[in-house]
């Protein structure tokens, strides 16, 4: 196994994650996550060796990632536990992790569950670009303010006030559906 192929293998399942999250789809993901590697592959070179790998890669695949929704092709920002059908194609249906517990949902309360992931959903989507890579990559994603500035190359900073004016926007826009 060459160090590239070893790269690839440890870091594929992440960088897809994040794509996924950003993109919405599983296909844009796909083929992000590719371009991602390629990308990494013909500028290995230009790697600076202050940076650690991950960054490096999490930077291209933010960047690939915006740079398609801004080229119009369809990508868009979906609940981060949609249903995959049997067919392995994405419903954009939300579902459930909850851990299971004594008593069944009603149906009303099944429906009314969706509903609030799909407005969330939506409402993320509705952030600038710019914001909602933020919030992907500290809410979900886990990274630190330091990685995320390394990632998306700005100051500290800019990283805690764009966090800050995301999740501000997504509480306006989730006031009517989550008590405050």
């Amino acid at each position: 196994m060459t160090a590239f192929e070893g790269l690839v293998e440890r870091y594929q399942d992440r960088v897809y994650n994040l794509v996924f999250r950003l993109s919405g789809r599983h296909e844009d993901a796909q083929d992000i996550t590719q371009d991602v590697f390629l990308r990494a592959l013909e500028h290995i070179a230009d790697f600076r060796r202050q940076a650690q790998v991950y960054t490096w890669l999490f930077r291209i695949a933010v960047n690939l990632a915006i740079s398609k929704r801004r080229r119009g092709q369809r990508v868009r920002f979906i609940s981060l536990d949609a249903q995959v059908g049997g067919d392995g194609r994405d419903d954009g249906e939300p579902t459930s992790i909850e851990p299971p517990d004594s008593r069944e949902e009603s149906p009303p309360e099944v429906l009314e569950r969706d509903e609030r992931g799909r407005q969330v959903a939506q409402a993320v989507s509705e952030l600038d670009e710019e914001f909602r890579s933020v919030l992907v990559l500290k809410d979900i994603e886990g990274f630190d303010y330091a990685q995320i500035s390394e990632i998306l190359d700005v100051p500290l900073g800019t990283v805690k006030s764009r966090l800050h004016r995301a999740r501000n926007e997504l509480k306006v826009k989730l006031r009517p559906i989550v008590p405050m």
